[in-house]
Order: C-alpha cells, then sequence, then structure tokens
C-alpha cells in the first residue's frame, strides 16, 4: 500500500511538473541595462541649470575655447582612481553619468560639487534633486584641490 501510494505520488509530481506551454509574445523585449540619454536626463526630475554656479570658491567660471590636453589628461587619471567607483561615462550608476555634463550644468557648479559636495548637498536645489533621484546616495568629499578639480572639469569637456 506505501508503494502505491509512493508511485501515486511521485506519478502526480511529474505530470505537474511537465507540459506547460511558455507563451512568447512578438515585439516584447526587456533590456536591465539602464541607459540615460538626453531624454532621461532631462525627465528624471532633476531641472537643467546652466546658471547656477552651486556654493563653493568657483564662481563665474568659463571654459577657455581649445581644450587644455595635458589638463584633460591628468583629470581624466584622477577620474579613474576616484570617480569611476559611482560615476560611468554614457550610464546611470550610484551617481548620474557625465557624459554631457556641461549640457545640464555650468562649469562651476560642476567644480563647486567636486571640490563642496557637503555644502552643495545642504544647500544647493540641484545637488538637492539629484540627492533625491539617486536615492540619499552623497557624493563624498575626496579633498581634491582646486587644481585637480580644474583637471577633471577639463576631462569632463573630452567626453
Amino acid at each position: 500500500m506505501k508503494k502505491l501510494i509512493l508511485f501515486i505520488a511521485l506519478g502526480a509530481f511529474v505530470a505537474s511538473c511537465g507540459g506547460k506551454k511558455e507563451e512568447k509574445k512578438d515585439g516584447f523585449e526587456v533590456s536591465r541595462a539602464k541607459k540615460e540619454d538626453k531624454k532621461a536626463q532631462t525627465s528624471e526630475g532633476v531641472p537643467v541649470d546652466l546658471d547656477n554656479d552651486g556654493v563653493g570658491p568657483i564662481k563665474g567660471f568659463e571654459f577657455p575655447k581649445d581644450i587644455d590636453t595635458d589638463m584633460a589628461a591628468r583629470g581624466e587619471t584622477k577620474f579613474n582612481s576616484i570617480c569611476v567607483a559611482c560615476h560611468m561615462i554614457d550610464q546611470r550608476m550610484i551617481g548620474p553619468a557625465v557624459k554631457g555634463v556641461y549640457e545640464r550644468r555650468s562649469p562651476a557648479w560642476v567644480m563647486n560639487m567636486i571640490l563642496n559636495p557637503d555644502d552643495m548637498l545642504k544647500e544647493d536645489p540641484i545637488a538637492k534633486a539629484l540627492l533625491k533621484e539617486y536615492n540619499n546616495a552623497i557624493m563624498l568629499n575626496q579633498n581634491l584641490t582646486e587644481e585637480e578639480a580644474r583637471d577633471v572639469a577639463e576631462y569632463l569637456r573630452t567626453l
């Protein structure tokens, strides 16, 4: 009798596991990678503001016409050593993608965010909006000098 019950239970288990058909819908695909493009950047709830210099030592800064390649090379080295932990070039990560940052923020704002993230997150409306958008992941102060921040800013121009 025990063998018969075991045989029936095993048969029921096998029957319940097989025979399912997967329904496949044409034209629908899910992509797990989240890439930022211009449309996503402006629709994420953080306004574009090229007039805001932010909070910090840099005021009214404008880039010269030509890119300083030596400065950009130093900035790339610095970016790759500390910034890539949270920022990617083309994709949203812990922090925003950095490609095209100067289409959304002024150079002074970017350098002040690099130099003074603590006060920026407390006082600047754009930094506050980004903090909220990125799940309260704060940007840590890397204690860069103004020269190092300027190097990173120059590198970001090349992207």
